[in-house]
């Protein structure tokens, strides 16, 4: 597969990185024969650092390694896409990605996503808003959440004995939404939960 793949002038070909389990788009870097070999050795991204000339493993300063789950590239083979379990933020900036908040949107990504409703209570325990819910549980504390969990999980018991659909359904988002402001409380990411539940469910190949 190696000698259909399309190395650009400078013996190099863009990697896409993928997070394996939400997705995400990390980050966009680049690789040669020499760094796409060792990352199929070690099983972790290594790239070629255009700026320093030289090999880097993502992680060997940080300790965020990216352990690869697979690699794939596009119809004309000049671009990769690699998917990983990453141990920490891609980002040297601390952030989850390297592509940083939008500068252009249209109204078709305004979709709902538990990712996004995510990173806007995580918005609102950085940046406190008059006036907001999230900021009123925050500023009461873990036992306030805690709380709000168990109170929100018992109206989903009492909605789901009475077979009542519409308010099952309001219950149970009120329940998810009490949930990831726990897990913002604790510093526990979407990818967390997605990792564990696909060590328990994910088909084994």
């Amino acid at each position: 597969m190696m000698e259909k793949l399309k190395f650009n002038q400078d013996g190099l070909i863009p990697a896409i990185v993928q997070d394996h389990y939400t997705k995400e788009v990390l980050t966009l870097a680049y690789m040669n024969k020499e760094s796409l070999k060792v990352s199929i050795s070690e099983k972790q991204t290594c790239f070629y650092s255009r700026s320093r000339q030289k090999l880097w493993r993502k992680g060997e300063e940080s300790g965020n390694f990216q352990h690869i789950v697979s690699i794939k590239p596009d119809c004309d083979g000049d671009a990769l896409l690699i998917e990983v379990v990453k141990d920490g933020p891609a980002c040297h900036l601390g952030t989850e990605s390297c592509f940083q908040p939008s500068i252009f949107e249209t109204e078709l990504g305004t979709e709902f996503s538990f990712e996004a409703l995510y990173e806007l209570i995580a918005e609102r325990k950085a940046n406190k808003k008059d006036g907001s819910y999230t900021n009123y549980l925050f500023d009461k504390g873990l036992d306030k959440i805690l709380k709000k969990v168990g109170e929100e999980a018992t109206e989903v018991v009492i909605a789901a004995k009475d077979r009542d659909f519409k308010e099952l359904r309001y219950e149970i988002a009120d329940l998810a939404y009490h949930l990831l402001v726990l897990m913002v409380e604790q510093d526990m990411k979407i990818a967390d939960i997605k990792e564990e539940l696909a060590g328990r469910y994910a088909p084994k190949k």
